[in-house]
């Protein structure tokens, strides 16, 4: 057998153990790289998900690819599943860490009929009606990818709709006249609750004002459904290598030369998948076009059944409330609670235990039945967040074959796989989707570029952070 041989085969059909403990303070806007071989997160997800299917091993020497997805989370691998599965081609996706480590196994698990943190009624503002009403389109196209790709992956789907609950009743007037708009601009079935039935016929949430309805919404297991992803991928003839973060980018005649710990990956074509994730020094076309928000979670123990009651607990549906730091919920399969919102600013602050305590305070407050019971699982991760609050899938240089699929702001669960199917449109060069802006305007830079520019403006950005934050809590709480 031959040296290069003995390499391909050491690399088949191996689940890569971490090397490297997670790093609970990692920040994309100060740290160089995501890391290399860290382990997951502690989250629900990866705690009740079972063993990580097998991977191909890290990369141990140069090779040549026609496609490198950087990123192995659930864009990165559904685009390689779409490559494969409609056009042919077998990508290699390269990991930092851990197969989907990043936001893939650390988000709510809430797939919803969105994209970006616009409404509806902010299309039509931002781009005009027939835009929004396009937009509209691909985002339910994306809801119907999203069911086909996971139906035969068993990742505990709740479906049933989301419940937009109204966190005050101040909140009520803005989400009926979003409802019409739904129903008669978009044709989208969006009913109107008053608390009463919201409380009585849903969820006891002590808060709500009444709520909006969306007919669309499905709970997902976010660990066993980016296993699945893997598994699927692989199948396909996918080469997926963790422990390979690239740490250097060079393109020279045409093709990129991605150096990892373990060799040179030259590719023809690279695309980026790297969510929250994405440090700014990965490449030029990336660097200051995402804003980095922290989000928490926590997941109680098993409630019981006078708990349920208690709570009335009469739906299993995605929820989330009107704060602008917006509260994400659910009764889970098993029969925990999960609730995530908001977190710390900077990544050396997420660990401090005020966060955690901040989101029990507010269960607590929701469901006062639940008050004292135990937390069985805390954590936090990195939200891919665009300055214009709306994702991007583009080739943001038509003369490079680079291509990224960023900024969901936090509704990246179920867009994520209509996302990976468009950027494999556009690498294999068959673009069928729609002319919008998410697939023809790159990420936008924040304002005052000039500033931005500097190393030295990454601490007024988060200072900015504190401040917004602030009057968001102020808005959400109190005006």
């Amino acid at each position: 057998m031959t040296t290069t041989a003995a390499k391909l085969l050491a690399t088949e059909d191996r689940t890569t153990a971490p090397s490297r403990p997670y790093d609970p303070a990692y920040d994309p806007l100060v740290s160089d790289t995501p890391g290399q071989g860290r382990d997951y997160a502690p989250t629900y997800w990866i705690g009740t998900a079972g063993e990580p299917p097998a991977d191909d091993g890290p990369i141990t020497h140069d090779i040549d690819v026609d496609v490198a997805i950087i990123g192995s989370g659930f864009t990165g691998l559904t685009c390689a599943i779409f490559l494969a599965q409609e056009h042919g081609i077998k990508a290699t996706v390269l990991e930092a860490n851990r197969v989907s480590w990043g936001c893939s196994t650390r988000n709510g698990g809430q797939a919803q009929c969105a994209s970006g943190r616009l409404k509806r009624s902010q299309w039509i503002t931002r781009y005009g009606l027939d835009v929004a009403l396009k937009l509209h389109a691909e985002v339910c196209e994306g809801m119907e990818t999203f069911k086909e790709i996971t139906k035969d992956i068993a990742c505990d789907p709740q479906p049933g709709g989301h419940l937009y609950i109204a966190h005050r009743p101040e909140v009520m007037p803005v989400l009926e006249k979003e409802a019409k708009i739904l129903r008669e601009v978009f044709k989208y079935n969006a009913r109107i609750f008053d608390a009463e039935t919201v409380k009585r016929d849903y969820v006891d949430d002590k808060e709500a004002a009444g709520a909006m309805h969306e007919p669309e919404g499905i709970g997902i297991h976010a660990g066993k459904l980016a296993f699945g992803y893997l598994k699927k991928a692989r199948a396909l003839g996918v080469k997926v290598h963790p422990s390979s973060p690239v740490q250097g980018w060079e393109t020279r005649n045409g093709i990129h030369y991605l150096r990892t710990p373990g060799g040179v990956v030259r590719a023809r074509s690279v695309a980026v998948a790297t969510g929250g994730y994405t440090s700014q020094g990965l490449h030029p076309q990336l660097k200051n076009r995402l804003m980095p928000i922290l989000s928490n979670s926590i997941v109680t123990r098993p409630l019981t059944q006078a708990e349920i009651e208690a709570c009335n607990f009469r739906t299993t549906q995605v929820i989330t409330d009107t704060r602008i730091l917006r509260h994400y919920y659910r009764l889970m399969p098993d029969g925990r609670v999960q609730i995530g919102s908001r977190s710390a600013i900077t990544g050396t602050d997420a660990p401090e235990k005020k966060y955690e305590n901040f989101l029990i305070r507010d269960l607590y407050r929701k469901f006062p039945a639940l008050t004292g019971i135990q937390i069985d699982y805390s954590w936090w991760g990195w939200v891919d967040v665009s300055h214009d609050m709306m994702p991007r899938i583009v080739q943001p240089d038509p003369t490079q074959t680079i291509y990224y699929a960023l900024g969901y702001g936090g509704n990246g669960v179920m867009y994520s796989a209509q996302a990976g199917r468009r950027m494999a449109e556009r690498i294999a060069g068959k673009q069928t989707g729609p002319n919008l802006p998410i697939f023809e305007s790159r990420l936008p830079f924040p304002n005052m570029m000039e500033m931005v520019e500097s190393p030295l403006f990454a601490p007024f950005r988060r200072i900015g952070q504190r401040f917004l934050y602030r009057w968001y809590h102020m808005k959400d709480e109190v005006l």
